[in-house]
């Protein structure tokens, strides 16, 4: 178990570094479609809402007029961004340094749940949406924007190879199954939209 919180550690000091530069580097993406693709997903968000992997918030401004969020990040340097975020916005979410891996929230606390390219990052992505699953209501649904491997065969072959190397560079790891995670997880999938070239799926899912 203390490798894993070590491992925890390094993430978090990883955002922590890039923190002020996060929402420049990704801006070319965010034009294109990202933001787009998060202003539809996040039009579904109802009831008590979690997000998960807040980051700098970039998803703040697209929840419903007087939402009830909380939001969660392993980084304190990425949510003083999303604070910053907020308070030009005029709301007041919750937002908290937590671990998705191990919530301290009570079991079936929320209505919605939210992670948008956060399961290419998580340490352990079984261990996280089992704790989504678990506070989430029965009947509560998650929203997922996610990175995923391309299921035309010769492209995610081309990444398997690459993972190894995007991974060490930057972190994330480009060829995970993330839609079958879910699946795996107890979810049941609604519905699996292509959000962009077959590598990004917008996932709503039934926490049965």
């Amino acid at each position: 178990m203390r490798g894993r919180f070590v491992n925890s550690d390094r993430v978090r000091r990883k955002y922590d570094r890039i923190a002020r530069l996060y929402d420049v580097l990704e801006s070319p993406m965010e034009g294109l479609s990202f933001a787009r693709l998060r202003k539809d997903l996040l039009s579904r968000a109802r009831g008590r809402i979690l997000e998960v992997g807040v980051g700098t918030g970039k998803n703040l401004s697209y929840y419903p007029a007087g939402a009830d969020l909380t939001g969660i990040d392993v980084s304190p340097g990425m949510l003083e961004r999303a604070k910053a975020k907020a308070r030009v916005l005029g709301i007041r979410p919750v937002l908290r340094v937590m671990d998705v891996e191990r919530m301290d929230f009570p079991g079936e606390t929320f209505d919605t749940s939210v992670s948008t390219f956060v399961f290419c990052s998580v340490l352990h992505p079984r261990a996280g949406l089992g704790e989504i699953r678990r506070v989430l209501k029965r009947g509560g649904r998650a929203l997922f924007l996610e990175h995923v491997r391309s299921r035309n065969s010769l492209a995610g072959t081309v990444m398997d190879l690459l993972n190894p190397l995007v991974s060490a560079l930057i972190g994330p790891h480009i060829n995970r199954q993330t839609v079958e995670l879910i699946r795996d997880a107890g979810f049941e999938v609604l519905s699996d939209e292509d959000g962009g070239a077959g590598i990004i799926r917008k996932v709503t899912a039934l926490n049965p």
